[in-house]
């Protein structure tokens, strides 16, 4: 980033700060991760000035033969990784697809049933501020309170109760495998729709760690980023039957042009995905996830539904006496990012939370394994025990650049020349 220095030197800082953050804490995010130098150069690529409105071969623009290969290429290889029907690469965001998928299917004001926020559903399953609370009729889900999972019976009661016309299935926090093919069979039984939201698992089921929404489903969405590791953005995968409407309401429907540069990095992220390389990784990030939730229930915390079978652990403070958004800023100074996050049955407010989530797919990223994880789990510890003593987080916070230095990320950006 030599020109960016001379040109612009106050963003060249940003972004080396940045770089440096990345590379010194340990991400624990469940939505984030690192990609790979490929996906950063498709990002960074000249394929950004493109203009390119439309779809392969059919563009309000000239000059679009490149980048038509490129989306071709993003469409296809998604179509072979999921084993999907049709694909469309160009959602801006998850957010985007979701829309898109609910214009495609849906009238405003027809009945959905979703997975409740505070039960580890995302916004766009229904909040009342989302677009998908003020346009439709949203009826939620949650989960058994004694078990923290999904009880399929009460979801099935609640759907006959209520006759939706679309059912999602798919969460921001839920940390257990779910059953898709119950989900279609209640679909069937009040004839409604079934969308799945993959967004953070998306690369477990690429990989055969997750069972695959894709066969049960009328409509599949997903980030490319989390668990997938490819750039920001989203895919809207759906039976043959419905790609037109899906294509429509993507363009003109929600969006203008799309992102030529993140299409390509899509692309290079699916190529990724589609080695044994990356089966390996997403074994190897479940297994952290299962070893971190054991070694924080021995360090006393209360793990949300006992543990995880996925990249994901929602962990109870209640009885660590500090609430998911003071653990969150806390861990942050020992050099540990994290979010506060709502627990099922949270007493506390989405602004304060009695809880944090916790993803492995990023410190997996880099390499790290089970003993690793053991060690992340005395940090948390001893940083919530630790809250008011500044000079223990300071402490812990060197121990965390010792563990971060011996598995770096991206040495060779952004050095001084």
């Amino acid at each position: 980033m030599r020109y960016l220095k001379n040109i612009d030197p106050e963003i060249y800082q940003v972004i080396k700060n940045e770089i440096k953050r990345q590379e010194d804490n340990l991400e624990l995010i469940a939505s984030e991760n690192f990609t790979s130098l490929g996906v950063l150069d498709a990002t960074g690529s000249v394929l950004t000035n493109k203009y390119a409105e439309g779809y392969p071969g059919r563009r309000w623009y000239g000059g679009c033969i490149n980048v038509d290969q490129a989306e071709q290429l993003a469409i296809e290889r998604a179509k072979k990784l999921f084993g999907a029907e049709h694909v469309n690469v160009q959602p801006h965001s998850g957010t985007q697809a979701n829309m898109a998928v609910y214009f495609a299917a849906l009238k405003f004001g027809d009945k959905i049933l979703a997975m409740d926020l505070s039960a580890g559903g995302h916004l766009t399953h229904g909040h009342a501020h989302n677009f998908s609370g003020m346009y439709y009729n949203v009826l939620s889900y949650g989960v058994n309170r004694k078990s923290e999972t999904l009880d399929y019976d009460k979801i099935r009661e609640l759907a006959k109760r209520h006759k939706p016309k679309l059912i999602v299935a798919g969460a921001s926090a839920y940390p257990r495998k779910i059953d898709f093919k119950k989900f279609r069979q209640i679909a069937n039984s009040v004839g409604a729709y079934l969308f799945v939201d993959m967004a953070h698992i998306a690369g477990l089921v690429a990989a055969g760690v997750h069972p695959t929404p894709v066969p049960y489903a009328d409509f599949v969405t997903s980030t490319t980023h989390k668990t997938l590791r490819g750039p920001r953005g989203g895919i809207v995968i759906c039976k043959k039957e419905f790609a037109r409407k899906i294509d429509t309401e993507i363009f003109p429907g929600i969006q203008g042009g799309p992102l030529m540069h993140v299409i390509a990095a899509k692309a290079v992220a699916f190529r990724e995905a589609a080695s044994v390389k990356f089966r390996v990784y997403q074994r190897q990030i479940v297994k952290n996830a299962r070893e971190l939730a054991k070694a924080l229930a021995l360090e006393d915390f209360r793990i949300i539904s006992g543990g995880t079978d996925t990249h994901l652990v929602l962990v109870d403070l209640s009885n660590k006496r500090i609430t998911g958004r003071d653990a969150s800023l806390v861990l942050e100074k020992a050099g540990i990012t994290v979010n506060k996050n709502l627990i099922p049955f949270d007493k506390k407010s989405a602004s304060v939370t009695s809880g944090i989530r916790l993803g492995t797919s990023a410190v997996t990223t880099r390499r790290m394994k089970e003993f690793h994880m053991r060690k992340i789990a005395k940090f948390i510890s001893e940083a919530i025990e630790s809250s008011d003593d500044e000079k223990k987080l300071e402490e812990i916070r060197k121990e965390v650049l010792v563990l971060t230095r011996k598995s770096p990320l991206y040495p060779k950006l952004c050095e001084d020349k």
